[in-house]
C-alpha cells in the first residue's frame, strides 16, 4: 500500500472513531494530565485509566488539567457522577484557554437532592463572552455507571455528545458578529468543586457537608486534537497547518450532524432540556441574540 493510500485510510479510520465515539484511547490522567488544584483530594489508579476527584469542604475540591494544548478536535471521557445527595456540587468536564478574554467549551453536572435528578449544563464562551447555557436532565442514571461526554470543535460548530448522541450544536457565525473560538489554544480540564449558592435549584438546597467527601469517577481520556507547544499567550503556538482543511476534523461530513444524529438531537432536545438561554426572553428583555435566529444544525 503506497503512502497516500495510507494515509487516506488513517483519515477514514479517524473520521469514522470519532463520527462514533467509540474507543478512549491514546491517553491516561497519569500521564498526561496534572493536577493543579488540591491534588491530596485526587487518586489514580488502573495504569492512570482511573481517576477519582473529591469535594472535601466548601474551599477543597480538585482539578485536572491536560499537559496537552491544543485547538480543534475531539475531547473524551466517561465518567460517574456523585452518588446520593450531591447539592451544590459542580462536577466538570471541559475545555478552556488561560487568560483575558477567553475560550470555553463546558460540560457541568449540577448535583441534586437525593433522587432528584442530576442537571447537565452546557456553556460556550469566545473572546471572554458567555452566557449562552442549555441545560438538560439526563435520560439515564449518570451515577449508577460511567457514560462518555464528548465535545468536538472545528471551525464549522461544536457539538457536545453523550454516549454517542449529539444534545446540541453552537455553529459558527463569526462572519456575522457572534463570537466563536478559533484563536486561543485550550487546555482541557476535569473538577469537582462547591457551588451551593447557586447550583442545586438556584441554591435554595444548600450542600450537606456531614455526606463529604463527595467523589466523582473518571474512566479513560482520548484526546483527538491538534496539538499547540505551551506559549504566554494567543494561539500563537498552534501551527499554522491546524487550520487546514485537510485536518480530519474539517471533513465536509463533520461541519454538520447527520440525518440519524439531528433525529437523535431533536430528541433529546425535545424530551429533556430544562433551559435555553435563546429561548429566555425575560433575561434579554424581550429580544432575541443574534445566533438565536440563526440554523444551528
Amino acid at each position: 500500500m503506497g503512502s497516500l493510500a495510507k494515509a487516506a485510510l488513517v483519515a477514514a479510520v479517524a473520521l469514522v472513531a470519532v463520527a462514533l465515539e467509540v474507543g478512549l484511547v491514546g491517553a491516561n490522567f497519569r500521564d498526561d494530565c496534572d493536577i493543579t488544584w488540591e491534588p491530596q483530594n485526587a487518586k489514580m489508579d488502573e495504569g492512570g485509566n482511573h481517576l477519582t476527584l473529591s469535594l472535601v469542604s466548601n474551599s477543597s475540591g480538585c482539578m485536572l488539567r491536560s499537559k496537552k494544548q491544543f485547538i480543534f478536535g475531539s475531547v473524551s471521557t466517561r465518567i460517574k457522577l456523585v452518588k446520593g445527595n450531591s447539592a451544590g456540587t459542580v462536577t466538570t468536564y471541559y475545555t478552556s484557554s488561560i487568560g483575558d478574554n477567553h475560550d470555553e467549551i463546558d460540560f457541568e453536572f449540577l448535583g441534586n437532592e437525593t433522587g432528584q435528578p442530576y442537571t447537565v449544563h452546557t456553556n460556550v464562551f469566545a473572546d471572554g463572552v458567555g452566557q449562552k447555557e442549555m441545560q438538560f436532565r439526563p435520560w439515564f442514571d449518570p451515577t449508577a455507571d460511567y457514560h462518555n461526554y464528548t465535545i468536538f470543535w472545528n471551525e464549522c460548530m461544536i457539538a457536545w455528545f453523550i454516549d454517542s448522541i449529539p444534545i446540541r450544536v453552537f455553529r459558527n457565525y463569526s462572519a456575522r458578529g457572534v463570537p466563536f473560538p478559533t484563536r486561543r489554544q485550550m487546555y482541557a480540564f476535569s473538577s469537582i468543586w462547591a457551588a451551593e449558592d447557586w447550583a442545586t435549584q438556584g441554591g435554595r438546597v444548600k450542600t450537606d457537608w456531614n455526606k463529604a467527601p463527595f467523589v466523582a469517577e473518571y474512566r479513560d481520556i482520548s484526546l483527538q486534537v491538534c496539538d499547540c507547544a505551551p506559549s504566554a499567550g494567543g494561539a500563537a503556538g498552534c501551527p499554522e497547518s491546524c487550520a487546514s482543511p485537510a485536518n480530519w476534523y474539517a471533513e465536509p461530513d463533520l461541519c454538520q450532524l447527520s440525518k440519524a444524529q439531528l433525529r437523535q438531537m431533536r430528541a433529546v432536545q425535545l424530551g429533556y432540556t430544562i433551559y435555553d438561554y435563546c429561548a429566555d426572553g425575560k433575561r434579554y428583555n424581550g429580544t432575541v441574540l443574534p445566533e438565536c435566529s440563526m440554523p444551528q444544525y
